[in-house]
């Protein structure tokens, strides 16, 4: 799949706190598990129903229907029974709110489109999906307005922040929707951003390995989190595009996709995104 490549600009937290705007993150769960060599054989979904707190076993069945687990890369069911040093993954659609998107007349910049899937060119400005305080004006909105003329679905398969520009990713079945993710969940999909930052980066490249977590001074913002203490592992690498003395143009490669994962990790280096009041610090 080719590369997309996103402005990045600072934004107001946009989406609720359950279902975050993330930075490119596709609309999925993903966890992995390996299971330890002293585990005694059970069923794969009882397995699983241990290991992810507040889970339902019907939501793990779905999902293993959906072929939505592998197990040694391979696609198992729910009575697989695991053993010993198997490698589980399991992808996981969020739980569907109860919130109607209605059509909106909105134009949209379409950058391809076939029967399978579009790519849209999302401007800086707009939120993507519809949640508290935005519920309408939306990416959403318009994409409904847009498929209905045509009679047809849009499945988000990823989204980017309110202020980000970029292109998004837009299914139209379920099965390319689950195909798109599976995609994002083994990294062999490019994700690009482009960004300016406050201030004079010393290295031309670099990679931030800094798991991610609410801050919990400010439940709006995230911040570097030990994984001990409940971070995610978020990893950003990043390259010097052009400098311009007081501020410089980057290229930041995602290896992972947290809540404002860019916006946090330039701001732990020391250079923050140019423009956002959220994260800027005072130099």
């Amino acid at each position: 799949m080719n590369s997309a490549k996103e402005w990045l600009n600072g934004d107001d937290f946009d989406e609720d706190d359950d279902l975050e705007d993330l930075e490119g993150q596709p609309m999925f769960e993903h966890y992995r598990f390996k299971v330890d060599r002293g585990q005694s054989t059970v069923r794969l979904d009882r397995y699983l129903v241990s290991r992810m707190e507040g889970t339902s076993r019907s939501r793990i069945q779905h999902a293993a229907a959906s072929d939505y687990i592998l197990v040694n890369g391979l696609v198992e069911r729910s009575n697989y029974m695991i053993k010993p040093l198997d490698e589980i993954s399991i992808v996981l659609p969020y739980v569907r709110r109860n919130l109607e998107v209605i059509a909106e007349d909105i134009p949209i910049d379409v950058a391809y489109e076939d029967e399978h899937l579009m790519v849209v060119n999302k401007p800086a400005g707009m939120v993507v999906h519809p949640g508290h305080g935005n519920y309408t004006g939306t990416l959403m909105n318009a994409l409904k307005f847009y498929m209905q003329l045509k009679e047809g679905r849009a499945i988000l398969a990823h989204r980017i922040d309110k202020n980000t520009s970029g292109l998004l990713l837009v299914a139209k079945t379920n099965d390319v929707h689950a195909g798109l993710a599976e995609q994002f969940f083994e990294h062999t999909t490019k994700r690009v951003y482009v960004a300016l930052v406050w201030g004079n980066m010393k290295e031309e490249e670099g990679t931030v390995d800094a798991p991610l977590g609410r801050d919990p001074k400010d439940r709006m913002c995230f911040t570097v989190v030990p994984e001990e203490k409940g971070g995610k592992r978020a990893v950003t690498h990043y390259k010097v595009i052009e400098r311009f003395g007081y501020v410089t143009l980057i290229e930041c490669r995602l290896e992972t996709g947290r809540t404002h994962q860019i916006r946090v990790h330039m701001d732990h280096l020391g250079h923050p995104l140019f423009n956002d009041d959220r994260y800027e610090i005072k130099y």
